[in-house]
């Protein structure tokens, strides 16, 4: 059974969306990988999925090895030690036109802050890993201008 990203089975009837418009932001810009993190650490913040020292441990992550995945991605999230730090599950985006260097030359457009209880963050790596793989839709969320559109795409890059 395929994991869908953006809906959370609680209960039968009750579902959550794991990517919301809120989480997401088009035209930012940040001097380093740090404030990038920072910028998408806040989001997930905001939007009730972590304790703000979360951010700290995605940091953290980031000095061990870095979450560049290729394609213009990055995808910051904490290591083990910071899952008590986890309210809930879920991911927010932040588009950067001009990239951030995220070292060794690379450089990211579309930085996704994840967040996921469990084992869930197996499958969110792995379908952010699928729908971005595709450089025309990468393209896409680099240039759109609205974060409904962002939403959009990544909806259809998950239902692949």
């Amino acid at each position: 059974m395929a994991f869908n990203l953006f809906k959370k089975l609680k209960t039968s009837r009750e579902k959550e969306e794991i990517l919301k418009e809120s989480a997401i932001i088009v035209g930012a810009k940040a001097k380093d990988k740090y404030e990038a993190i920072e910028i998408v650490g806040e989001l997930l913040v905001k939007e009730g999925r972590v304790e703000r020292s979360y951010i700290d441990e995605m940091k953290k992550r980031e000095d061990l090895l870095t979450t560049y995945i290729g394609n213009g991605i990055a995808i910051p999230h904490g290591g083990s030690e910071a899952k008590e730090k986890i309210i809930k599950s879920g991911i927010a985006v932040a588009q950067f036109p001009e990239g951030v260097d995220f070292g060794n030359g690379n450089k990211a457009y579309i930085v996704i802050g994840i967040a996921a209880k469990g084992d869930e963050h197996l499958e969110i790596l792995s379908n952010i890993a699928s729908a971005c793989e595709d450089e025309e839709r990468v393209k896409k969320l680099v240039e759109s201008k609205e974060p409904r559109e962002i939403l959009r795409l990544f909806r259809e890059g998950f239902e692949r």
